[in-house]
Order: C-alpha cells, then structure tokens, then sequence
C-alpha cells in the first residue's frame, strides 16, 4: 500500500479534516507537556535511580503506557491505565450483570450511560491508585539510601492523591475530546504518543553504538529491514478477516421489498486486539515485581531471575497466557448466540447452515480457529523483542504490546482520515487498497 503525495496535499484542502487533525496534535502536544510537570514532593533524581532497576517488572508496563510520566511521578503519572481498567471491568461484569448487558444493547444511550459510569470508575481507580504509589514511595529508598519523599506523611500522601487523580481526569478528558472533536480514537492516540515518545532515544542509542563501533553498519542495515518487515507483517495480519457469506432473504414491508441481497460476516483474526499481552505481561511480571521487593530470600531471588524476559520459562509462560486471554476475551466481547439471533431477526442465514443454534456454533466454530491463529501471531510479536535484545543486542525495544499498538492506532488514524478525503471526492492516501477498520 503506498501513499500517494496528492493524498497528503488533499487533507489541507478539506478546512474541517485540516482543523481536526490541527486539534488532535495541539491536544498531544499539551498531554506531552503535562508529562514533564513533576508531582510536588519527590526527589527526582532519586526516583530516576530507583527506576533504573525496576525496568523488568510491572513499573517498567505502566512506565510505558504512561509515556515515561511514572519514572519522573509527573501530574500524568497514572496516565490513561486507570481509564483502561475501568473500560475492561465494566466489559468483564457486562456478563455477569443484566442491567449492564441491557445498556449495552440500548445503542446511543445505553452508551453513554457505560461511558459515565467508565468515568466514575477511572476516578475510584485512580484514587486507590493514587494512594498506594504515595504510600510506596514513602517506604522506598534509591541506591545509597536515599529517600525519594522529602516530608513524609498525609499532607503528601493527600496531595499525591488529588495531583495524580486530577492528572487522570484531565487526560481522559483530552481523550474524549480528541475522539469527539478531532481524528482517531483520542485514548488511542494518548498512549501512542506516549510510545512513540521514547523513538528519538532509541535512534540516539543506535546512532552511539554505530559510532563506538559496538554495532556495524550491515548488521544496522539489516535492523532495519527486520523492523520495517515486522510492522508489514502487523499491518497485513491486523486486516487478516475470515468473510462468512450471509444471504438476506426477500421479504415485503407495505408496498416495498427488501432483502434479498448477499453480504458477509467479517470475523477478524486478532478479535480481542492487544488486549491479552497487557493482561499477560501484568499476570506474569507481578511474582518479578514481589521478588524484587525481597531480595534477600533465595526463593523469590530464583522467581525473579526465572521471570525475567528472554528466560524460557518466562516466554513459554507468556505466550500461554496470551494464548488463554486471546480465547477469554474474544468470548467476552463476541457472542455468536446474539450474532445468530440477530441475523434470523432481519431473515439472514448462512447457505447450507440452519438458522438459529446451528448458526451460532458454527461462528463459534470458524472463530475458535482463527482465534488459535491470531495468538500465534500475538506471541510471535511479543517475544520478538526479548529475542532482538538478549540474542541480537538490539539497544532498544522494539515489538511487542507497544508496536501492535503504535501499527494498530496508526491504521485507525489513517483510515478515519482517508475516509474523511473519499467522502469528499478526494484521492485517498493509498494507490492499492484502502485501510480496512
């Protein structure tokens, strides 16, 4: 697919494509402002030197989808993650509680009744959070014993709270904003420019080791056309579908007909999207995070050298969890039963296939494959980087939860902007093929 100059020229033509996309950089560009603005209280140096040895475990996760504002506890230090939480408990107990699975089906209002109710939680999260990071960080110590809070106690504990629950609130905000009144998912694009953030340090890195001679300029070479293959391979399995023929029967309302046309069911091959990494890498980096805690007990000192990337144990444990959450969460937010009932309703049924139950299993059927696929892709993305950096010495981290969402955000983006140019009789980006969302 490339992209074509005449489909970059048309955005500035279009006044309300050129403002949208103008609106969501000024609001990136203020998140990324509020990344620096650091939490009254903290040595910062201090907590620089903590971080540096936490890179492995759980921080390291939140570290990055904050956008690096945790190793610094800027106002942002929460970042986005508490909104995320908040989203998947409220898809989690959709299931569970009827009331919740009947706004779900309300459509616009039963929308927005989840979206506040989001909101309230993200703020609950937060607070919680909140107030253990300032409960932690009283009792943690940097390199040579010295204190990360300078005057311990509730004042500080109460003044974290309310910085960092407000830093939260205020992101989610830029986030619906940016989704409402800008382009792209604004949430989506909040932790990737958090991600994107770190490439100029990574480029630095790679530039100082071709330079000390620590990599040569074929092996930099081949780096690169490694890296530009993988994103190809992300965006060509993201677009991966397996199209269902469905046929609508011909029916009479009043004085028209309808129906009577043949369609398809897109079933997607990563259904549950980077969802399973981020819940693997948090179940599997927990018992890391404890033992690092605990350093002076053999046990959890074998723990954590075990449950460390590029340790097998820890990539066969990774990739099994990704394996068990790509299957759960695609259950969670895909229902063959309702997909059937719904296709029967309007009079749509698959050629050779019963209406009804039959319909059903059979979606559930052609979903369990290519779900079994669609793991397999995941893990093969998310070991990468321990394999680039522990055999290859790659000096930086490439792959991974944050490369499947800097592609995935990426193809969104572009697709909601290419749509905005057809719409309007314009050349879209691409010279082959159009973004599939």
């Amino acid at each position: 697919m490339a992209v074509t100059t005449s489909g970059v020229q048309n955005i500035f033509k279009i006044p309300e494509l050129k403002k949208r996309i103008l609106f969501s950089l000024a609001f990136l560009a203020v998140y990324r402002v509020g990344v620096h603005i650091p939490t009254p209280g903290i040595d910062g140096d201090a907590l620089a030197k903590f971080f540096a040895q936490y890179q492995d475990t759980l921080f390291g996760i939140f570290n990055m989808f904050s956008g690096g504002a945790l190793e610094r506890l800027s106002v942002f230090a929460l970042g986005i993650m508490p909104y995320i939480s908040a989203s998947i408990i409220l898809q989690l107990l959709t299931v569970v509680f009827p009331h919740l699975e009947r706004l779900s089906k309300e459509g616009e209002q039963g929308r927005k009744k989840i979206t506040q109710y989001t909101r309230y939680g993200t703020i609950v999260l937060s607070i919680i959070q909140g107030f253990g990071i300032s409960v932690g960080l009283e009792n943690m110590t940097a390199p040579g014993a010295v204190a990360i809070v300078m005057n311990p106690g509730w004042s500080f504990r109460i003044m974290t709270v309310i910085t960092l629950t407000a830093g939260t609130a205020f992101i989610m905000w830029l986030g619906e904003q940016i989704s409402e009144r800008g382009i792209g998912n604004g949430i989506s694009l909040i932790i990737f420019a958090g991600i994107v953030a770190r490439m100029p340090q990574a480029i630095g890195n790679t530039f100082s080791m071709l330079s000390t001679g620590e990599m040569g300029i074929f092996a930099c070479v081949v780096l690169i056309l490694l890296m530009v293959g993988v994103v190809a391979f992300i965006n060509f399995m993201e677009q991966g579908q397996r199209r269902i023929p469905v046929q609508y029967a011909k029916r009479v309302v009043g004085r028209k007909m309808y129906g009577g046309q043949s369609t398809h069911l897109p079933l997607k091959l990563n259904t549950s999207g980077v969802i399973p990494p981020i819940f693997a890498s948090s179940l599997i980096m927990f018992p890391a995070t404890l033992a690092s805690f605990f350093k002076d007990i053999t046990v959890m000192q074998y723990i954590s050298n075990a449950l460390r990337p590029g340790a097998l144990i820890y990539e066969l444990i990774f990739v099994g969890f990704i394996f068990f959450f790509c299957y759960f969460y695609t259950a969670i937010v895909f229902n063959p039963a309702d997909v059937a009932e719904n296709m029967k309703k309007y009079g749509g049924y698959i050629p050779g296939i019963r209406p009804g139950k039959r319909t059903a299993d059979y979606i559930d059927k052609v979903l369990t494959r290519i779900t079994l696929g669609g793991a397999a892709y995941v893990s093969l993305v998310c070991v990468l980087p321990s394999v680039l950096m522990t055999q290859l010495h790659v000096p930086f981290y490439f792959g991974g939860t944050s490369l499947l969402i800097v592609v995935g955000v990426a193809m969104d983006t572009v697709g909601q902007v290419e749509s905005h140019l057809i719409t309007r009789n314009y050349e879209g980006f691409l010279t082959t093929g159009r973004v599939k969302r």
